[in-house]
C-alpha cells in the first residue's frame, strides 16, 4: 500500500490518496515485468524484412555455358548465390515476432510496474473544469506547479477522456495522455513522471484488481 499526496490545480496539497495493488513478490517482480515489456516490444515489430532466394530473383533460367569444354567452372544459373546479382543464402524472411503471455501474468506485471513508480507518481484533483478551452500553455504551467520539469517525459492518466485536456496536450512531444483502463507496461516505465487524478487512481484499482 502506498499513500500519495493529492494536489490541486495551483499545486497545493489538499488531501491523500491510497494506492493498493496486488503485486508480484520481490524475487519474481523484475522477471515478470521484463517479460511483459519484451512482449510489448516484440509484438510491435512488423517482421516484414525479406530477401530473395535464388528461386525468387529475376533471371537465370538458361545455363550460362555448356557443362564441359570451356575450361571454366561448371555453372547452371547466373543467379547462383555465389554470383553478383544472385539470390541470398539464409536471408531474412517475413516472420511473426509475437510473444504470448497469460492474461493474469500481464495484469500482475502491469500492477507491479505501476506501483513500483510510486516515487514518480503525482496525484492531482480532476482539473477538466480548469481548462474551459484548449490551452497548452496553461496545462504546461500546471505541470510546472506540480513539480515537473519542462523537458521531462510525462504520462498523464485520466479516469475519463476530456476533450480540452486532449487538445491542450496533443502537440507536446514529451506528454502522453492515456485512459486509466488502457495502461501498459511500456508507457508506465518509459515516463519520467506519471500524473494521475484521484479518480483515475480509484479506477485503476477497480479495473486491475485481481
Amino acid at each position: 500500500m502506498v499513500n500519495c499526496v493529492v494536489k490541486n490545480w495551483q499545486g497545493e496539497e489538499v488531501g491523500q490518496a491510497t494506492l493498493e495493488l496486488k503485486v508480484a513478490v520481490e524475487e519474481n517482480a523484475s522477471h515478470i515485468v521484463h517479460k511483459a515489456l519484451r512482449r510489448i516490444m516484440c509484438n510491435g515489430r512488423q517482421g516484414t524484412a525479406a530477401s530473395k532466394t535464388r528461386a525468387e530473383v529475376r533471371g537465370g533460367g538458361r545455363k550460362p555455358w555448356r557443362q564441359k569444354g570451356t575450361g571454366r567452372a561448371r555453372a547452371g544459373s547466373i543467379r547462383s548465390p555465389l554470383w553478383r546479382g544472385g539470390g541470398v543464402i539464409f536471408g531474412p524472411q517475413p516472420r511473426d515476432y509475437g510473444i504470448k503471455m497469460n492474461r493474469k501474468e500481464r495484469r500482475l506485471a502491469l500492477r507491479t510496474a505501476f506501483q513500483s513508480r510510486y516515487e514518480d507518481l503525482i496525484v492531482v484533483e480532476s482539473f477538466a473544469e480548469n481548462l474551459p478551452r484548449p490551452k497548452t500553455k496553461e496545462l504546461m504551467s500546471a505541470l510546472n506547479r506540480w513539480g515537473i520539469e519542462s523537458n521531462a517525459k510525462v504520462l498523464l492518466v485520466l479516469a475519463e477522456p476530456a476533450e480540452n485536456i486532449y487538445l491542450s496536450a496533443r502537440n507536446v512531444p514529451s506528454l502522453k495522455m492515456i485512459p486509466a483502463d488502457s495502461l501498459n507496461v511500456y508507457d508506465v516505465l518509459e515516463a519520467d513522471k506519471i500524473v494521475t487524478t484521484a479518480a483515475a487512481i480509484a479506477k485503476i484499482q477497480e479495473v486491475y484488481s485481481d
